[in-house]
């Protein structure tokens, strides 16, 4: 069944509420939760449902992912038939961007064998069981199939995302909006599709055509009143990161058993990109409590609450809680950080203070490595 499917991921996405971690990189390349990458989550969830065929569309600056992504091969993407696809065209229009990227590779489309495709973003971090929305789908006969969640805070999560009405069965969309954090109850669009290749295939043609729409998920609910899209609610954990504060929050709900078990635990791993680091050294006298702490760190101060990527030096008296800090950072004697976004290659000097909250958390922008 699953050869039949095909994966297009659309990373055209809303970057201007965590512009300060995506001046050099995608959202989908972020890091999270220590020693992944935003895009492992949604792009294994398509790998454990047996789709071998992935193509990644992206207008943003890609080095990053294509670094991170490379020939597919921590997801068995590296294959003779089939595998990883990589488009990015940073010279296009903005107007209708999306259109015009598939437009101009339609011989991707045209090419494989598939016969359907799931069309998804890479920002909402979950673990989707992909067989079972492709089981539900087929079974509905929909011309389309949308993944949601229900959530009680909309109020204070999924700014910005689409929202969906479903009919009183929550089999049906009956209509689509906008979450502008209004109202707590709403149920959250996860940018997650399936439909016939030949159907989007002639919604990119006609699209060329009259060019009504910038991008994917316009086009398609576009076709709201003539196409029969079917609702399929998803009721596991989920986070969009399109904002400096939902990032700030996911990489928290990483350190609840909870979440953790769901996420990593699950009979469909989460893979990534395989650094074989030394461990990481946690000297006599540091204080680590609640981090997740991935490899190749020196620890001589005190960690609460945080999460710590590769290569940082905590040195003794520093104090890092309520933080996220990347690669490659050395936090100085008495410095002390709260609610605080360190990016790579960043030195916190001796007895900085850098304070915010799961709000607003603050955040100090990555360097160029290379420069003093």
């Amino acid at each position: 069944m699953s050869k039949e499917y095909m994966a297009i991921f659309n990373l055209d996405e809303d970057e201007s509420d965590i512009k300060a971690l995506t001046a050099k990189r995608s959202i989908a390349s972020i890091p999270i939760g220590s020693r992944f990458r935003v895009i492992d989550f949604m792009l294994s969830n398509v790998v454990n449902a047996g789709i071998t065929n992935v193509g990644i569309f992206t207008n943003s600056d890609s080095r990053s992912l294509v670094d991170h992504v490379g020939d597919g091969k921590p997801w068995d993407l590296n294959r003779k038939n089939d595998g990883l696809f990589l488009f990015t065209h940073r010279l296009l229009d903005i107007a209708n961007f999306e259109s015009k990227l598939l437009q101009n590779n339609m011989e991707y489309l045209f090419r494989s064998r598939s016969e359907s495709v799931i069309l998804t973003s890479s920002y909402f971090v979950c673990n989707l069981d992909v067989s079972k929305v492709i089981k539900s789908h087929e079974a509905s006969g929909a011309d389309v199939t949308v993944v949601y969640t229900h959530t009680e805070t909309a109020d204070r999560e999924f700014q910005n995302c689409f929202t969906l009405e479903v009919d009183e069965q929550h089999a049906n969309v009956t209509g689509v909006g906008k979450n502008i954090g209004y109202i707590p109850k709403a149920d959250i669009c996860m940018e997650f599709f399936i439909l016939k290749k030949s159907l989007l295939i002639s919604l990119i043609q006609e699209n060329a055509r009259n060019r009504r729409y910038n991008n994917f998920y316009e086009l398609l609910f576009g076709k709201l009143k003539t196409l029969n899209f079917h609702a399929y609610k998803f009721d596991g954990y989920v986070a969009c990161i399109n904002s400096k504060s939902s990032y700030f929050k996911a990489n928290m709900d990483f350190l609840e058993l909870n979440v953790a078990t769901e996420l990593f635990n699950s009979p469909r791993p989460v893979y990534t990109k395989i650094k074989d680091e030394p461990p990481t050294i946690y000297v006599d006298g540091c204080k680590v409590q609640n981090a997740l702490v991935a490899d190749g760190n020196i620890i001589r101060g005190t960690i609460k609450n945080s999460i710590i990527g590769r290569f940082v030096i905590v040195e003794e008296g520093a104090v890092v809680e309520n933080s996220i800090i990347l690669q490659n950072v050395r936090i100085c004697s008495g410095a002390k950080l709260y609610g605080a976004i360190i990016d790579k290659n960043v030195v916190i000097s001796e007895n900085a203070e850098y304070k915010g909250d799961e709000y607003f958390p603050t955040v100090v922008e990555k360097r160029n490595m290379y420069l003093p």
